[in-house]
């Protein structure tokens, strides 16, 4: 697997002087698989950008869309997604139960006079909705692929990705608390990330942060650190970041969780997740 950050940002999209290191971009993963299909994972806004790539390259274009749950920032870059107005590309979509609803709420909820130009139903793609993911673990292009609910309202899914022996958790808007809700303890995302290789994990506060911030839908960067070493995980790319959050920012929550590493006597590897870096695995 290959994985290249598009959109790094929770909430609302930052772009700025401020923002060109981490990015600010609303979330957008892609993940090359070994038979070289892409598998994205949402339509933040950083998905213009992976649009405007594949257009540039030779060929259709013939992916799958996953997306983890409907709020703003993870749906509104839909329409932007170049490749949607050409008749050579297939776009297959799964996720949550709600996310067709979501991906067409962005150019019409039918409850004003629409919100974009072009209707959804005029779409040139190739659009199909699988509705699998919801059912069970799956198998998409050699790819095991499962999901947890989040701890976010309006609920959500996290997901595993496991490829030739090699295993990718992607968990954002993920809140984690002791009194969770069913289905979302610490010990349940405990075992479903045990012996990931990379676990990327909302941190979009800070430990000082999540208190007047309770019922929010995110975690801080100690919390998703304490996850990640009770699972046993290799390496923890901090995501999701807040808005407020400059360069510099981010670089220190960064360190902050490295230094916390460093007291816990853990070998984890630590980063925040970068717009435009990829990672091998």
């Amino acid at each position: 697997m290959r994985i290249r950050f598009w959109g790094t940002r929770g909430s609302i999209p930052v772009p700025g002087r401020n923002t060109i290191e981490f990015g600010g971009n609303t979330t957008c993963l892609e993940i090359t698989l070994q038979t070289g299909k892409r598998l994205i994972i949402d339509a933040g806004t950083g998905i213009r950008e992976l649009g405007s790539e594949l257009k540039r390259e030779e060929g259709p274009t013939d992916l799958y869309l996953l997306i983890t749950h409907i709020h703003w920032d993870h749906i509104i870059g839909f329409p932007f997604f170049e490749p949607l107005y050409d008749l050579s590309t297939r776009i297959r979509i799964d996720g949550y139960p709600t996310c067709m609803k979501g991906l067409r709420s962005t150019f019409d909820t039918r409850m004003g006079d629409g919100f974009f130009p072009i209707k959804f139903d005029d779409l040139r793609a190739e659009v199909q909705y699988l509705d699998r993911i919801s059912k069970g673990e799956v198998e998409f292009e050699g790819v095991t692929v499962d999901r947890i609910p989040l701890q976010h309202p309006q609920g959500g899914y996290g997901f595993r990705f496991r490829e030739d022996g090699k295993t990718l958790v992607f968990i954002t808007d993920n809140e984690l608390r002791s009194d969770a809700w069913t289905g979302r303890t610490l010990e349940e995302y405990v075992e479903f990330c045990t012996g990931a290789d990379i676990l990327i994990h909302d941190a979009q506060y800070l430990p000082s942060e999540i208190n007047q911030r309770e019922g929010w839908g995110h975690s801080d960067y100690e919390a998703a650190f304490m996850l990640a070493r009770e699972a046993g995980v290799k390496k923890l790319v901090l995501f999701h970041h807040d808005p407020s959050r400059t360069d510099l920012d981010v670089a220190a929550i960064q360190e902050a969780c490295r230094e916390i590493a460093a007291q816990k006597n853990s070998y984890l590897m630590i980063e925040a997740a970068r717009e435009n870096s990829e990672l091998l695995l």
